[in-house]
């Protein structure tokens, strides 16, 4: 492994599993949902959805820069998440980003959704009462101001960049950052998503388009039970919300500053589909994996377990079952799909899981998905249905996004 491939210093999170990395990876490995009713809004009978996955509220007040009065003009909740997660994971990295080092950190923390909940509100508040919008109406809509003010934070200097790739926009975060440490213009990159998009018409034009779960007509089902990724039965995924943050080096830099980590960005894939606005297309699906694994240096046997996207949709589970046997043919690695416990929380669950993943490399252990029935067209036995201890050398990491945007990414773990 190359002085400049990155390797992972720090990380955290914040999803329907909790607030705290340590409640929500006890959490995951017993196969606990976070799904339950939807509380964000008001809806009624005729609305479509009524599950989500929501984030439990945090606590600001250990964390100056969350004060109501700092926070004030950034009503957009993924602003507060995104500066916790970040500043958590700086601080377990052991990084102190001063004046000095401050230039060669890089941010490229994004989101896929942003802050249009800010626009929607100062809509309705012009058309109910006439008042025009707040003055931080835009630049809480605005994309790649959480990346800013990510920057503004911690206060990197150097490249600074919003990568978005809707659902995929966590793990392509992480490999830009990557690539910016491989091109040495950073030694840092500040990498992750956040995404808070329980906002009523985007889980509405989610159900219209059929994307989003829906129970099926005169059969209620347990909010848990909803999202079941790969499963007989799925009826699509469910709307949540969450940040995942992972600060990354290269190899030179930890080593250089005595800093501890344990796994790395062996290799990487991203392609793009050309093909459909939002169903997902096999032979480029399939050929990120292949390119993921052949950069790494290493064969689909190498790999020792599979992350999946697994968004719990029939159409895009069915892809990522074709591709992953087109690569893996009969052996296909031992599999989990976290989305089925924490929901889709859109750019931010590649983050997420990859967090999830690199937890597992550390601890040798396989969280299960959960509502998992076989489906007799995907007869998928590789499935991790209950906690598994596994040695684990090589993840692989599946992302993809409407638009047909792929990412995937191979973790290592040295010993």
């Amino acid at each position: 492994m190359g002085n400049r491939k990155s390797v992972i210093l720090g990380y955290d999170i914040i999803s329907p599993l909790g607030t705290e990395l340590d409640e929500q990876w006890v959490a995951a490995k017993c196969g606990k949902s976070g799904i339950g009713q939807l509380t964000r809004f008001a809806a009624d009978e005729n609305f479509p959805v009524h599950v989500a996955g929501e984030v439990p509220e945090i606590d600001t007040g250990p964390y100056p820069f969350l004060k109501p009065r700092e926070i004030a003009n950034w009503k957009s909740p993924i602003f507060k998440h995104a500066l916790l997660a970040v500043h958590r994971a700086l601080v377990r990295s052991g990084i102190e980003v001063n004046e000095e080092l401050a230039p060669r950190v890089a941010v490229t923390f994004s989101s896929a959704v942003g802050g249009q909940d800010a626009v929607l509100t100062a809509d309705r508040r012009m058309r109910e009462t006439g008042k025009m919008p707040h003055p931080f109406t835009n630049p809480n809509s605005c994309i790649n101001m959480v990346t800013g003010k990510v920057a503004m934070l911690t206060g990197a200097t150097g490249p600074n960049l919003s990568t978005i790739t809707a659902c995929a926009t966590g793990a392509t975060s992480m490999i830009n950052g990557a690539m910016l440490l491989a091109a040495g213009r950073a030694d840092v990159a500040i990498c992750g998503a956040v995404d808070f998009a329980l906002v009523e018409p985007i889980v509405a034009g989610f159900a219209t388009m059929n994307g989003a779960y829906r129970h099926k007509p005169g059969r209620e089902e347990a909010p848990e039970a909803a999202s079941r990724p790969f499963a007989a039965g799925r009826r699509g995924f469910v709307v949540s919300e969450g940040a995942g943050a992972v600060i990354l080096s290269t190899r030179e830099f930890a080593e250089t500053h005595g800093l501890d980590w344990h796994i790395g960005i062996r290799g990487w894939s991203m392609t793009g589909d050309a093909h459909h606005f939002v169903a997902p297309y096999e032979p480029t699906v399939r050929r990120c994996i292949s390119e993921s694994i052949a950069d790494a240096g290493i064969t689909p046997q190498d790999i020792d377990a599979v992350n999946a996207h697994a968004a719990s949709t029939q159409v895009g589970d069915r892809v990522e079952y074709d591709a992953m046997r087109a690569v893996f043919g009969k052996n296909v690695p031992p599999t989990t799909a976290n989305k089925s416990m924490t929901g889709h929380a859109m750019g931010a669950s590649s983050a997420i899981e990859s967090v999830f993943a690199i937890e597992g490399m550390n601890a040798g252990v396989l969280v299960p998905t959960i509502n998992y029935v076989p489906d007799p067209e995907m007869p998928m036995e590789e499935i991790v249905v209950s906690q598994q201890a596994l040695d684990q050398e090589f993840v692989l990491k599946n992302a993809f996004g409407f638009g047909g945007c792929n990412a995937c990414i191979v973790f290592q773990r040295f010993r």
